[in-house]
């Protein structure tokens, strides 16, 4: 039976969904940083976080909202961005750049602009399930746990959509026939 996940963008990788979203990756773009207000504008990121699963139910302002909770920060190339097995400190947009995926210590996948990874670790702040390193200059929209919850206690109307979305993908999970 196909993975009911392939048909959202997103890619099993050991346990761990890993996502993509918008169109093909851009060869060559520039790398932004957050001083130079170049590269992915704010409309941009909120068109790329509603296609994110976890966020699949939320209203364009809820997105604008997300948006503005997080913060955008730069990163070199060769810098691991997460690391297999430590805590999650929560959720990161790929905006310009890509990163590499490993599981212990095999490559798994190629993130790039309008994929993501960690939106399990902005729920719970668990350990992370792979290890990620950017592969060029990346620019990143980051949320953390504690900015994301404390935007939840604001604004139930979001907390009400992620737990639907969630309890969808557990129900679906649980159709799948097991083994």
């Amino acid at each position: 039976m196909p993975d009911p996940a392939a048909s959202s963008g997103e890619h099993n990788l050991g346990g761990r969904r890993v996502g993509t979203i918008g169109g093909p990756r851009r060869q060559g773009a520039p790398t932004a940083t957050v001083s130079e207000e170049v590269g992915v504008g704010t409309q941009d990121m909120v068109s790329q976080l509603a296609n994110v699963p976890l966020f699949s139910g939320c209203s364009r302002r809820e997105l604008q909202l997300i948006s503005k909770a997080g913060k955008r920060t730069s990163r070199r190339a060769g810098t691991v961005l997460a690391r297999e097995g430590e805590a999650g400190v929560g959720f990161f947009l790929i905006l310009e750049g890509t990163a590499e995926v490993t599981i212990g210590g095999k490559r798994r996948a190629t993130l790039g602009p309008g994929e993501f990874y960690g939106e399990v670790a902005l729920l719970d702040g668990g350990p992370r399930s792979a290890t990620v390193t950017a592969t060029s200059d990346v620019e990143l929209l980051g949320v953390t746990e504690w900015v994301f919850r404390g935007l939840l206690h604001k604004q139930p109307a979001i907390a009400v959509k992620v737990l639907q979305t969630l309890a969808g993908r557990l129900r679906a999970a649980s159709k799948v026939p097991t083994g």
